[in-house]
C-alpha cells in the first residue's frame, strides 16, 4: 500500500495526525520505533480545548475532572475556574493508549522502525528506516518531538539556545488522593512546580526550570506542598525532557510537514501544548488535502498565536527580578489573571 501520507512519530500529535487523516479518508502510515504506552514528562493536564479536540476524534481518555488553575507562592494564592466547561488530568501513558486504541479502530497502518533519512522529490518523498525498508507517500508529517530528527534531516533546525537561558522539565507521580480539583502551579524562588490530579488516587508532580533540577529539592522548597506529600510513596520515576525551547525556520518544505513540538516550542509553563498540537494535526491535515503549504504556516501562526506571545512573556518575567512579584500581581488583578486563562484553555 502506497499510503496518502506518512506521519512519523507515535506520540499525541502523531496519532492526532494519524486519525485526522482517516477521519478524512486517506490512507495513512505511522512510523514510530516504540511499542506500546508511549510515556514523557509532561504536566498531563488537558485544557478544556484540548479535551474538546480529543472528544472530536473520537478519544475519551480516563482521568480526574479539572475546574480551573490555581497560582501559589509562600504568601499568595489566586484560583480561577473554568468559564464553560471542565479540562481533565490524565496520564500520558493512559492518553496514549486511547489515542492509539482510535488509531487502531479507524485503520491506521503502523511500521515501528526509526526514520534515517529523507529523499524529497516533486510529487513526494521517501523515508529510509533502520531496518533497511523505505516507505514512500506524497506527504510526510513529522511530529516526532521536541528533538526531531526529521526537522533536522529536511533542513528546518532553528538556531539553538543559549545554554544559560535553557529550561527543562522534571516529572514524578504521589500516591495520594488528590486535595483540589484545580491544577496547582507553586511559585518557588527558582522552578515552578505543576501539581496535577491524574486519577483518584495519584498526582503528578512537573517541575520546570534551569539545571540543575530535581523534583524532590524542589519540593522541599515549597512547605505547602511538601507538608502535603511529606511520608507520601513516590509510584513513578522521575522522567524529564528539554531543553523546552525549540525552534524551527519554518513549518514545512517541500512535501514535509512539522506538526507538534517538532514545529517549535516555547515552554511549558502555561500547560496548553496538547491543545495547541491538535489543532496544528488538524490544520496539517487539511493542508495536506489542499496541497496548500502557505496555508499551513499561516494557520499554524493563528493557532501557535497566544501561546507563543503570552508564554514568552511569561518565561522573560520568571527569569528577571520581577519573578517574586508573578503571583501577587495575579492576585491583585484576578480578573486578568483569569482572563488570560482563558484566553490559552479554551
Amino acid at each position: 500500500m502506497k499510503p496518502d501520507v506518512v506521519v512519523v512519530g507515535g506520540g499525541p500529535i502523531g496519532l492526532a495526525c494519524a486519525i485526522e487523516a482517516r477521519i478524512d479518508g486517506m490512507d495513512v502510515v505511522l512510523v514510530e520505533p516504540r511499542v506500546g504506552p508511549i510515556d514523557k514528562a509532561c504536566g498531563e493536564g488537558l485544557m478544556p480545548g484540548a479535551l474538546a479536540a480529543l472528544h472530536r476524534i473520537g478519544v475519551d481518555p480516563a482521568g480526574r475532572r479539572l475546574d480551573g488553575i490555581a497560582y501559589v507562592d509562600a504568601a499568595s494564592r489566586v484560583e480561577h475556574r473554568f468559564a464553560e466547561r471542565p479540562g481533565r488530568g490524565v496520564r500520558r501513558t493512559v492518553l496514549h493508549q486511547a489515542m492509539a486504541d482510535r488509531a487502531d479502530e479507524m485503520g491506521v497502518h503502523r511500521i515501528h522502525a526509526k526514520v534515517t533519512g529523507v529523499t524529497q522529490r516533486r510529487d513526494g518523498a521517501t523515508l529510509d528506516l533502520n531496518d533497511g525498508e523505505t516507505v514512500d507517500a506524497p506527504w510526510v508529517i513529522a511530529a516526532d518531538g521536541l528533538h526531531s530528527p526529521v526537522r533536522r534531516m529536511v533542513g528546518l533546525e532553528g538556531r539553538s539556545q543559549p545554554g544559560s537561558r535553557r529550561r527543562f522539565g522534571l516529572r514524578k507521580h504521589f500516591a495520594v488522593e488528590p486535595w483540589t480539583s484545580l491544577v496547582e502551579v507553586h511559585w518557588s524562588d527558582g522552578a515552578e512546580a505543576y501539581v496535577t490530579p491524574v486519577d483518584e488516587r495519584t498526582v503528578g508532580v512537573a517541575v520546570l526550570g534551569a539545571r540543575p533540577l530535581d523534583v524532590d529539592a524542589v519540593i522541599a522548597g515549597i512547605p505547602e506542598l511538601a507538608g502535603r506529600l511529606d511520608g507520601i510513596a513516590a509510584v513513578s520515576e522521575p522522567r524529564g525532557a528539554g531543553p523546552l525551547l525549540q525552534r524551527a525556520r519554518s513549518r514545512s518544505t517541500g512535501r514535509v510537514l512539522l506538526a507538534g513540538d517538532a514545529s517549535g516550542y516555547v515552554d511549558a509553563l502555561t500547560g496548553e501544548g496538547m491543545r495547541v498540537g491538535f489543532a496544528q494535526a488538524r490544520a496539517a491535515i487539511a493542508a495536506v488535502r489542499s496541497g496548500d503549504m502557505e496555508r499551513y504556516e499561516r494557520a499554524w501562526r493563528a493557532t501557535t498565536r497566544d501561546f507563543r506571545m503570552l508564554t514568552s512573556a511569561l518565561v522573560v518575567a520568571a527569569r528577571s527580578r520581577y519573578r517574586p512579584r508573578i503571583v501577587p500581581a495575579a492576585v491583585r488583578r484576578p480578573e486578568l489573571f483569569g482572563s488570560v486563562v482563558e484566553r490559552l484553555s479554551r
